[in-house]
């Protein structure tokens, strides 16, 4: 069976603390059950976005959430297609295998829907390579990495799938398996393209089933996509002789725990001690309202101008909008005459 090759350092075990104490302040928050919806949407689309431009895709942030609604955008047919098979991958985790355990049709299967009609060679899809590739520098024509060769690729994925389901596995702590099942898969390198982003599904799948991130509110996929040198470097630092992944760890879990900090600081705010009055500890909003309170979490502030083209309305319209926001003391008002805006109360 395979046998991962690691030590705990301090970093990876103040980082796997630091995930435990943000986890925690996020499962205990008062949640209105839109907000839930709108976490998890915002972090498929980001995962979308940023999972796929690791790899080339040109797409910006507000392109991919166009198509997330359904709307048409000015792009290429491929990288179009990419965007729309993250996301559809992504929604449906629940559904990408049958109970806890992940098998070799299920990882095919997710590798086909990230890759469907994107692949110059329709057969490579959802099929493990049947040629030799290399990782190259698509600039320098560098080579970076070179995988495995074909006739070994069944086998070695055998034995990670068999130490996924395995008890070994689940002992070690979700993020820890999650990193460890993301590096093996990538140096496996079982297809002829569509790896790095099979590999980040097949990492968000672990925590989802681990029940680490049933909610589906963390993107990791954000912090790679960051600063892409240093995610390649941490791959490529692995000592492919020991194959020793200390130093890819400490990297994977300082991402962890970069986007469940972040999460965390939005769910401290939007369970202000303003959101707790009634007596089940919910105020329920209206779709626009939701949607203005998420504008200020991104934004830190909000303008009635932007209310008014957020929502095609007028100025008087708009105002009346955040009134009631304000009335429920979940914004306040800062500033005066055409300077006002609003902030989260």
């Amino acid at each position: 069976m395979f046998k991962p090759n690691f030590r705990y350092t301090d970093k990876i075990v103040n980082a796997l603390t630091q995930i435990a104490v943000a986890r925690e302040v996020i499962l205990n928050s008062p949640f209105i059950p839109k907000w839930e919806v709108s976490l998890r949407r915002e972090a498929i689309i980001r995962s979308a976005h940023s999972s796929t431009a690791i790899e080339g895709n040109r797409l910006s942030l507000e392109q991919v959430s166009d198509l997330a609604q359904g709307r048409e955008i000015m792009a290429t047919r491929k990288d179009k297609q990419e965007v729309l098979n993250y996301l559809k991958t992504l929604e449906a985790i629940d559904k990408l295998t049958d109970g806890k355990q992940i098998t070799e049709k299920n990882l095919l299967a997710v590798h086909k829907m990230v890759t469907q009609e994107t692949l110059e060679n329709p057969s490579d899809c959802g099929a493990y390579r049947n040629r030799y590739v290399v990782v190259m520098n698509k600039l320098t024509k560098e080579v970076i990495f070179r995988p495995p060769s074909n006739e070994d690729v069944p086998g070695f994925m055998m034995l990670l799938i068999e130490w996924l389901n395995s008890p070994e596995s689940k002992v070690f702590d979700p993020v820890i398996e999650a990193g460890i099942a993301h590096y093996e898969f990538v140096r496996i390198h079982p297809f002829v393209d569509g790896n790095g982003r099979t590999a980040r599904v097949l990492a968000a799948l672990i925590l989802y089933l681990r029940g680490f991130d049933t909610k589906q509110f963390f993107c990791l996929d954000d912090y790679y996509d960051s600063d892409r040198p240093s995610y390649y470097h941490a791959l490529r630092r692995v000592d492919q002789k020991t194959l020793d992944l200390t130093g890819w760890l400490e990297y994977f879990v300082e991402g962890v725990k970069t986007s469940i900090s972040a999460v965390k600081e939005s769910v401290v705010r939007l369970s202000s001690e303003r959101l707790r009055k009634t007596q089940k500890g919910q105020i329920a909003l209206t779709d626009r309202q939701m949607r203005i309170v998420e504008f200020i979490n991104h934004n830190e502030r909000i303008m009635i101008g932007d209310v008014s083209k957020m929502f095609k309305i007028t100025r008087q319209a708009a105002l009346k909008e955040i009134s009631k926001l304000v009335n429920l003391d979940v914004v306040k008002l800062r500033g005066k005459g055409r300077g006002a805006y609003y902030v989260l109360g």
